[in-house]
């Protein structure tokens, strides 16, 4: 007696849930971007009133959550019901997309490198802006905070910067007490304090350069920034090279299962 074996093109079913597992997890930090989104605006009133995302003279740090919250929920559940339902054009879809974010990327990290004059100065203005905006949203005040605490710097610059917003400015008729100040972020403090003196700029401009550094940090954020990328050089790579392989992972996944899908059409 002969035996006969028919080897039949068939979907790999550890691609398959590989791919699914792989996109649940895109999906969920989707849903949640776009939570602190909304939760965001909610908090700013911006949901009960859109008009006033226009009237932000700034930029507004919860459009790049949502941005990216958007972006990864769509990737996300393409590729969920790409790969549960073997879904070519989804999967397409997912596969081209993703690749065209990796290209973006490589593009912006090679623009950096070779552009580095200008990459600088429109960092520098974009700084500079949302200075002058500092007052008009609670995300961006909370932003540059953030930046001149963890960097040690004030302003773009220095702390002169700051004459650019229209409460701290020194020649204003205004009635500020914020005044010829900087923010308490540009301030100086002692790690034992565990309550934030939120008043410890004011007047600080009026003191003489000497007794203000005592106060406040003296360098700009843009040169705290030039000084913090040699030494973190080695860490900035690191991360885009694990972003780059995940990226290729997902691409990889999407396509070996188009390639299964199509051999079995075939097949039949």
């Amino acid at each position: 007696m002969y035996y006969y074996r028919y080897e039949n093109a068939e979907i790999s079913c550890c691609y398959k849930y590989l791919m699914f597992s792989y996109n649940v997890i895109f999906w969920l930090a989707g849903v949640a971007f776009i939570s602190v989104g909304l939760w965001a605006w909610s908090e700013k009133g911006v949901l009960q009133d859109l008009s006033q995302v226009t009237r932000l003279h700034g930029f507004d740090p919860v459009w790049v959550v949502l941005l990216v919250g958007g972006v990864t929920f769509i990737l996300g559940f393409a590729g969920c019901v790409g790969a549960l339902r073997e879904n070519i054009c989804l999967l397409r879809f997912f596969s081209g997309v993703i690749g065209l974010i990796f290209f973006l990327e490589l593009t912006a990290a090679v623009l950096v490198v070779v552009f580095q004059a200008q990459v600088r100065d429109w960092i520098n203005e974009f700084f500079l802006a949302n200075i002058r905006a500092y007052r008009d949203d609670i995300d961006l005040q909370n932003l540059i905070d953030s930046l001149q605490r963890m960097n040690h710097c004030c302003g773009a610059q220095g702390s002169s910067d700051w004459d650019l917003n229209i409460y701290f400015n020194c020649s204003g008729t205004h009635r500020s007490r914020e005044k010829c100040g900087v923010p308490f972020s540009c301030c100086i403090t002692d790690p034992a304090d565990s309550v934030v003196n939120t008043q410890c700029g004011y007047d600080v401009r009026r003191m003489d350069e000497n007794k203000r550094s005592d106060h406040i940090y003296i360098k700009g954020c843009m040169a705290a920034l030039e000084d913090w990328l040699p030494g973190n050089l080695y860490t900035v790579a690191i991360v885009f090279v694990v972003i780059s392989l995940l990226q290729m992972v997902g691409i990889y996944l999407a396509r070996t299962l188009i390639s299964d899908i199509e051999k079995v059409k075939f097949s039949y």
